[in-house]
């Protein structure tokens, strides 16, 4: 009779404890939900900022012109040895992103604003500060620094800790519909009766 030859088990990685520490112990929710709402309240304050422009250059009726003139000025970074725009990003900012200004206007105005709204709340923490990051590379690829390369590190340690930097927020609830956590107000039966020598294993 020939025997089948047995797959191996799948190797299995371990968290290091100081992973587990930083971004997923809940007593470090304070320090995340301070990074966190930090981060949230730039992005709402820019945002808001742009939609309620009175010029309308951002949300109105002359929707795209502010984009329109930084995506020239971007475009204008592409030449030379050691350009600050890179000439693959150029030339989607010239193909792409310029001929659509005010579809991108609008994106960048309510992307920051919701951005920062979830943040704030706690809201699919993770997503949030994904997007957010992405919106500081974008920038940060089209040659602006600022704030930028701060909050682009911020926002991918709270993409790191997204288990927890949501935890002192909505998250806390919203997650453990998805079976990502444990709801805050019930403890699996298992835990809340111990199981005591001499129970029948079911």
């Amino acid at each position: 009779m020939t025997t089948l030859p047995t797959s191996p088990a799948p190797a299995t990685l371990r968290e290091p404890a100081i992973s587990r520490l930083l971004f997923g112990d809940p007593r470090l929710a304070p320090l995340w939900l301070i990074l966190r709402v930090y981060v949230g309240y730039e992005w709402l304050i820019a945002g808001w900022g742009k939609i309620t422009n009175p010029a309308g250059v951002w949300v109105g009726e002359k929707a795209g012109t502010a984009v329109s003139g930084f995506l020239t000025g971007a475009l204008a970074k592409t030449g030379g040895d050691h350009p600050d725009v890179q000439g693959w990003y150029g030339w989607f900012l010239q193909h792409v992103a310029l001929p659509n200004a005010a579809a991108f206007s609008y994106l960048v105005a309510y992307g920051e604003v919701l951005v920062g709204v979830a943040l704030i709340v706690g809201l699919f923490t993770g997503i949030a500060a994904f997007f957010g990051g992405v919106m500081n590379a974008s920038y940060l690829l089209a040659g602006t620094v600022s704030t930028n390369p701060l909050l682009f590190i911020l926002a991918t340690w709270l993409v790191l800790g997204w288990r927890v930097a949501g935890w002192w927020g909505l998250d806390r609830w919203v997650l453990a519909r998805f079976g990502v956590s444990e709801h805050p107000a019930a403890a699996p039966a298992e835990l809340a009766s111990p199981r005591r020598p001499g129970d029948a294993v079911r």
